[in-house]
């Protein structure tokens, strides 16, 4: 892949991914600690499971959740591939727009060339399985966005001011996607099955190791601490990147309540053989926010700002709609 195009559109779905894997993989709270040893050998998958139901809040508060808006910022690569991209957004600028910005790009190329950037994101979600995803990158909004049964996306970060619908990539993540429940709350009545694989450590705690194969066959492997009984590690859907399938597993930390649902606020992926992570810092939650359902229908485009005035504009302002995801 080249540094141009190519680098922008990498980090961008790297980034639009990490939205996606790390919200909706779960959330939760902290329950009772029994010693280590005792827990291991004395509990079933399906006791796991339970505590860990209700440590996340209980499924009576699960099933009064029906929209979920998360905002924050998300690593998504290094300072110079900023430039980079911002070079290509430059493309669409008049002669004098570009020599203004080119002394600042090129002092920017210098100065953050090793420093992890991070972009403002907006994601919103609502049952069943819709979803709608804003990222504010290169002075420009990215959009993704989900009905349920289609996709589509907007990225006029690469001069692409058209909607495209999913790659089959992309419909086949959205497809096997785990709802904003996650895997375990209530996996029996979604058709999955649940093991216990066995016990091991996760960021040098213990954790319960729950297989969750679900109705069609497809399993996933879920981490629960045995003291905590949060999820501290999920496998996401795994990422096609050179051309091969690799695992996705995300870890899940800094957990607080929420009306009554626990939630994790630091999301960190990681890509088996990759040695990168990315970061993904929630600063707001909102639960059962009134959102429309023609925010997650097939974007239509609008009229954009020139991109030093968006630069500037927080995300809410830019001239794509707000936001709104299902994970």
């Amino acid at each position: 892949m080249s540094n141009g195009g190519g680098g922008s559109l990498q980090i961008t779905m790297r980034a639009r991914r990490v939205a996606r894997v790390g919200l909706l993989s779960g959330v939760l709270l902290a329950a009772g600690a029994l010693p280590v040893q005792a827990v291991a050998e004395s509990l079933t998958a399906t006791q796991i499971v339970e505590r860990n139901v209700s440590a996340r809040g209980g499924l009576a508060a699960w099933h009064n959740l029906k929209t979920l808006s998360v905002s924050g910022k998300m690593d998504a690569g290094t300072g110079d591939s900023q430039v980079r991209s911002r070079r290509i957004a430059q493309g669409s600028m008049g002669a004098s727009l570009r020599r203004q910005h080119q002394a600042a790009l090129d002092a920017a190329a210098k100065s953050s060339a090793n420093q992890q950037v991070q972009l403002p994101f907006t994601l919103e979600m609502k049952r069943p399985n819709r979803s709608r995803l804003e990222i504010q990158f290169a002075g420009k909004t990215a959009v993704q966005v989900y009905d349920g049964t289609n996709g589509w996306k907007v990225r006029p970060f690469l001069n692409r001011n058209e909607v495209e619908p999913f790659t089959a990539d992309e419909a086949r993540a959205e497809a096997t996607k785990t709802d904003m429940d996650g895997l375990l709350i209530d996996y029996a009545a979604k058709g999955n099955k649940v093991e216990l694989v066995g016990v091991e450590p996760v960021a040098g705690q213990n954790a319960y190791k729950l297989k969750v194969t679900s109705g069609s066959g497809e399993a996933r492997n879920v981490w629960v601490d045995t003291k905590s009984f949060l999820d501290v590690r999920v496998e996401g859907v795994s990422r096609r990147m050179d051309g091969k399938m690799h695992k996705v597993y995300v870890y899940q930390r800094d957990f607080k309540s929420v009306q009554g649902l626990v939630m994790p606020y630091l999301c960190e992926t990681a890509v088996e053989g990759y040695p990168q992570t990315h970061r993904m810092v929630i600063e707001s939650i909102s639960v059962n926010k009134e959102l429309a359902d023609a925010r997650f229908s097939k974007p239509e485009l609008t009229p954009t700002a020139p991109v030093a005035a968006m630069a500037t504009r927080p995300l809410a302002a830019a001239a794509v709609p707000a936001t709104a995801t299902g994970k």
